[in-house]
């Protein structure tokens, strides 16, 4: 690994360099184990810690398949998903790696008694597969996390349709919170030359996420006026949302949980924020039984204040259980409530009256598909939007990074450095970095 290191932190990017490099044995990588998912049983959810279950350990470089890339990870970053592994809810991610390996020789590389965790990398290709002809060995990338086989034609018109659609790094072995990862060629993307490695590894899940679910005709669709209700708005994934209504030309509606969100939404440019503890809501009774209607009013007339009378065209929905019948209630009539992950429970409740007598819409959205990861990507490289990293670890210290994350003791998206010594390496074009710089930070240390 070191000799790896050496070579892409000299700047060659030469293919002859990176195919002269013999491919160790086996590298570092963050991992759960089979044998221990029961470890956390009887436990609160929030008492679960993945400081417990996340192991930094040597595992054997996986043989490549044809239309496959062997990337050396210069750094990866943190999603809910990692910390879903971490503690095993709400199925531990063995039974995806058990069915995945039953569908052919090459997935059942991916069955074994330990995971690789990790759904986002930036760094340098090492080897590529059978097959394989866009990219080549030296070539600075990132990954989407879209695991597709596309053998059926359910997927051809839109890949997250594809019935052997998978994420990587969660429902796949071998993922980027590693020195080594395995992808397949159709989830590598250009890494943007003004961002550092960190920077330029925690956009990939959550800004194409954020853009199917809210840009894209698959999602929200989102027009240039629609006013846009962001729950978490300074969240690793709200705060790309808040970003793409901005850049879009819509209005964004930020709700936060503390004066600090708050200022980080102000500094992206939003001004119309609700910050929600502040102002005391809460949508469900103490023992979370039964929701309160009454507190889904005061937040649209709160709402309608700030957008002088106007309900919102969009909801962007995320935390799932604790605020959808809010979201359903809030938006107008004819609008659109668009959700994913449900970070907060998923089992939805809400009052149906609101949505069937008002001609409001329910969207499902998930991850994206390549068009759309590529098109996200291309915002990032093009400085329309930033990445809003703000702390990053060593991979010694994945699990503090994942106890960040699952206890909300973050802001934006927490980065973690693979094979990278050190954070601010692998920016080659300064002067683009010099235009954007501010912007860049802005989540910095937050």
């Amino acid at each position: 690994m070191d000799q790896i290191r050496e070579a892409i932190l000299s700047g060659d990017r030469t293919v002859e360099t990176y195919a002269g490099i013999e491919v160790p044995e086996s590298y570092r990588a963050a991992t759960v184990h089979k044998d221990e998912v029961e470890m956390f049983a009887g436990l609160p959810t929030r008492e679960k810690d993945p400081r417990r279950s996340l192991h930094v350990e040597q595992v054997p470089v996986p043989e490549l398949a044809p239309g496959e890339a062997l990337v050396a990870v210069m750094a990866s970053a943190i999603n809910y998903n990692t910390v879903w592994t971490s503690i095993f809810e709400p199925v531990p991610t063995f039974g995806f790696l058990e069915r995945y390996g039953r569908t052919s020789e090459y997935a059942k590389r991916h069955d074994l008694p330990y995971h690789v965790v990790g759904s986002d990398l930036a760094g340098v290709i090492l080897r590529v597969g059978p097959g394989v002809t866009k990219w080549t060995p030296g070539t600075e990338v990132v990954a989407h996390c879209l695991s597709v086989e596309l053998e059926d034609a359910a997927g051809h018109d839109d890949t997250m349709m594809d019935p052997q659609q998978r994420i990587w790094g969660f429902e796949t072995n071998f993922g980027g919170l590693a020195e080594i990862a395995v992808v397949k060629a159709n989830q590598l993307m250009p890494k943007p030359a003004h961002l550092t490695w960190e920077e330029a590894a925690s956009p990939g899940l959550v800004n194409s996420t954020a853009y199917r679910q809210l840009i894209s005709r698959n999602g929200a669709h989102m027009k240039l006026g629609d006013r846009v209700l962001i729950w978490g708005a300074s969240g690793g994934l709200g705060s790309y949302a808040t970003q793409m209504a901005l850049a879009g030309g819509a209005t964004p509606i930020c709700v936060v949980s503390s004066p600090e969100k708050a200022a980080i939404c102000r500094a992206m440019g939003a001004e119309l924020i609700i910050d929600r503890s502040a102002e005391g809501y809460a949508f469900w009774n103490e023992d979370g039984t039964a929701q309160n209607p009454k507190e889904w009013q005061r937040l649209g007339k709160r709402i309608r204040e700030l957008t002088g009378g106007h309900d919102v065209d969009i909801v962007f929905e995320h935390p799932g259980r604790e605020t959808f019948g809010a979201s359903v209630y809030v938006a107008r009539k004819g609008g659109t409530i668009v959700t994913c992950a449900s970070t907060s429970g998923y089992m939805h409740e809400y009052d149906n009256r609101y949505l069937w007598m008002n001609l409001k819409r329910i969207v499902s959205s998930h991850f994206a598909n390549y068009r759309e990861a590529w098109e996200a990507n291309e915002l990032i490289d093009r400085g329309l939007i930033h990445p809003t990293l703000s702390k990053t670890y060593p991979l010694e210290e994945v699990g503090q990074a994942a106890l960040d994350v699952h206890r909300n003791a973050h802001q934006g998206k927490v980065g973690v450095l693979t094979l990278a010594p050190e954070a601010g390496l692998g920016v080659t074009d300064t002067a683009k970095r010099a235009r954007f710089v501010g912007a860049i930070n802005r989540f910095r240390d937050a």
